[in-house]
């Protein structure tokens, strides 16, 4: 008789409202910054491909997506059109939720969405380190449990890591035997500009505060190792729609853009493994969130 096949691999969706959680948790999983996390919503603008491997367990590809919400701007629609693109590309779907008795509209527009989905939906209460009473959880589970059905229900933290052994656990029990996609040391698909633009764009979203909306985006010019020094050069551009917002991102005497080019550095140089002379600049394309063409130059794409 034939050995039954032990490895499992395929994809998983991480979706949800803006907001509750999903960078945090992919990041948690993977064990290293992939995705930008912020505590404002709807950080996430494009779908990121990362890479959980167990050498004798198997393979998972999690794509992150943007939170699904109400467009408000081409931007905006990019983001909600690859979320729901994605559900069609995956063996599983995790949805994460916050403690709530009360099911908004967004959460009954993605219940609607998932009615079409033909594979597994594991929901993910997740952020139970914010309830003051842990006896909550049943009745949160209870109301969930009323609009879709859903294979595995689990709570969880994962900002402090609580039960994301388990969502691994449960992924592993839906997902099909199959064959690496990846190779084994492989995390993430981004190229690394990506990754350090997105850096860049963290720090700077949690720099400004809320002072500058969502209205920024960061492309990276230069990123050129010298060969004489463990040394690499990165030129980025801070892009906003307003030149009010230009002098915010700035800051007086320039403080603001340094403190983010700092923060920005530290980050990027953990990644690289080696020090990084980064330089930021600042420029105005007014209402770039709805310009087709320059969604694409930033690098937001439908594929």
């Amino acid at each position: 008789m034939e050995n039954q096949p032990s490895f499992k691999s395929g994809f998983v969706t991480i979706i949800g409202r803006p907001n509750v959680g999903k960078s945090t948790l992919m990041n948690r999983i993977i064990g290293q910054k992939i995705a930008i996390t912020s505590n404002k919503p709807q950080t996430t603008r494009n779908r990121i491909q990362t890479v959980y491997t167990e050498k004798d367990r198997g393979q998972i590809v999690f794509l992150d997506t943007p939170g699904i919400h109400k467009a408000k701007n081409k931007l905006g629609e990019y983001m909600v059109t690859v979320a729901e693109h994605t559900l069609q590309d995956v063996d599983v779907i995790l949805w994460l939720v916050e403690p709530s008795n009360f099911i908004g509209a967004g959460e009954r527009h993605i219940a609607e969405i998932l009615k079409k989905a033909a594979v597994p939906v594991i929901l993910v209460i997740n952020k139970i380190d914010t309830l003051a009473k842990k006896e909550e959880l049943l009745r949160f589970i209870d109301t969930y449990r009323r609009i879709h059905d859903f294979e595995e229900i689990i709570p969880a933290s994962a900002l402090r890591g609580e039960n994301v052994g388990d969502i691994i656990d449960m992924i592993y029990r839906y997902l099909p035997y199959g064959p690496m996609f990846y190779e084994e040391d492989t995390v993430t698909d981004q190229p690394q500009r990506q990754i350090v633009a997105e850096i860049v764009r963290e720090k700077a979203l949690h720099a400004l505060q809320e002072e500058v909306p969502h209205g920024i985006a960061v492309t990276v010019d230069l990123m050129k190792k010298r060969r004489e020094k463990n040394l690499t050069d990165i030129e980025a551009t801070i892009i906003c729609e307003r030149d009010s917002h230009k002098g915010i991102i700035i800051g007086k005497g320039g403080a603001m853009l340094k403190k983010i080019g700092t923060n920005a550095r530290f980050e990027i140089e953990k990644m690289l493994e080696e020090k990084v002379n980064l330089r930021l600049w600042v420029k105005v394309k007014k209402n770039w969130r709805d310009s087709d063409t320059m969604l694409k130059n930033f690098g937001y794409k439908e594929e």
